[in-house]
């Protein structure tokens, strides 16, 4: 451990003088990354500057008690010891957690997609009860939800459901809830009572600036159209709604929530940019090998990770066999429980392969 935080103090030291030299001052991107990772680093620092105090006060306070002879410094001298010994083992813990890997884009908002999937009607619902599900949950965070793009469900919900989050840390908290979705549960048009078994999809994406993903607009067909509603009613009769088609990946982006086509535009784009920039991190992860997967998975939209049991009141994620029964706080936003419980266990596992120790 010691020698990490020898490297990451040494890294800090050279930003400091990277950051202040014309050419990063001159270059936004290079000025944003740069001051980005000195705070990063910073934190650190402040906290191994304090623990290399704290050794250095425990090496002279054992000198002392091995010369001193006064019975009532010794004591004093034997107090400090105890109480420096504490408080070493609790920085050493702090910095172990701090050496853990971050996924550096833990601090970005995020592109929320939900989709329906195997069900018909039933998981056209179950996405809206996701949805609405979110909603809350962002709420209580304080975190703003902008709805960019959806399609009704034809008995209600929706097939299909994107959204912007912004606020502090949103990818870092909402990306593990990426993956299939399942409920269990009696639909309203079950005339027999039998339980039903239907899914949808989040995906959650960093959102990317210009800076992380540059697209080249000579790729990008732009067409307009007016906004529509439920049963596909024009809401406006301008051609505000944006659809971006992206030539060389085939992605498709609509976005139709503001009613200015500029506004739109832009949104399309963010939304465009996550998902090119997740189909290169699929590449670069094949390209470099199998991406090691931690207990709480790799985060694929193909895996199932949750189930919603309504008859038993009962929601089982399954990357870490944790249940609860208190499914209608959990459709209230509450998931707080679940994300702890994942982050905690995502932690362990890199502390564990990363060898965090002293």
């Amino acid at each position: 451990m010691q020698d990490k935080l020898e490297a990451i103090k040494e890294r800090f030291e050279e930003v400091s003088q990277l950051i202040i030299q014309p050419d990063a001052m001159s270059d936004m991107g290079k000025y944003t990354k740069l001051s980005k990772e000195y705070k990063d680093l910073e934190k650190v620092v402040k906290v191994y500057d304090e623990y290399r105090l704290i050794l250095d006060n425990l090496s002279s306070t054992k000198a002392l008690l091995e010369k001193e002879k006064d019975p009532e410094f010794r004591e004093m001298a034997k107090i400090e010891w105890e109480e420096l010994k504490i408080r070493k083992e609790d920085i050493e813990e702090e910095l172990k957690k701090m050496l853990i890997p971050k996924d550096p884009n833990d601090s970005k908002d995020c592109i929320l997609e939900i989709r329906s999937g195997t069900g018909g009607d039933e998981a056209a619902i179950f996405a809206g009860d996701l949805f609405r599900m979110y909603e809350k949950f962002c709420e209580k965070q304080n975190w703003n939800l902008t709805v960019l793009d959806l399609t009704f469900g034809t008995s209600g919900g929706y097939k299909e459901i994107i959204s912007s989050v912004s606020g502090a840390d949103v990818y870092g908290m909402l990306k593990y809830e990426s993956g299939v979705h399942r409920v269990q549960r009696v639909p309203a048009t079950e005339t027999q009572g039998r339980v039903h078994t239907s899914a949808a999809t989040v995906a959650v994406l960093p959102e990317m600036e210009e800076v992380d993903v540059q697209i080249d607009m000579n790729d990008v067909r732009k067409d307009t159209y007016c906004s529509s509603g439920p049963g596909g009613q024009s809401v406006n009769t301008t051609y505000s709604a944006v659809r971006l088609t992206h030539e060389p990946t085939g992605l498709v982006v609509t976005c139709q929530d503001q009613k200015s086509q500029i506004k739109n535009f832009e949104k399309a784009l963010k939304v465009l940019r996550s998902r090119i920039y997740e189909i290169e991190l699929a590449k670069h992860n094949e390209t470099v090998g199998a991406q090691r997967k931690s207990m709480v998975g790799s985060g694929d939209r193909s895996d199932k990770i949750r189930t919603y049991n309504y008859p038993q009141s009962r929601v089982t994620d399954h990357r870490i066999n944790k249940t609860v029964y208190n499914l209608p706080e959990v459709m209230e936003g509450n998931i707080e429980e679940f994300i702890s419980a994942l982050r905690f266990a995502e932690n362990a596992a890199k502390m564990k392969e990363g060898g965090v120790d002293s």
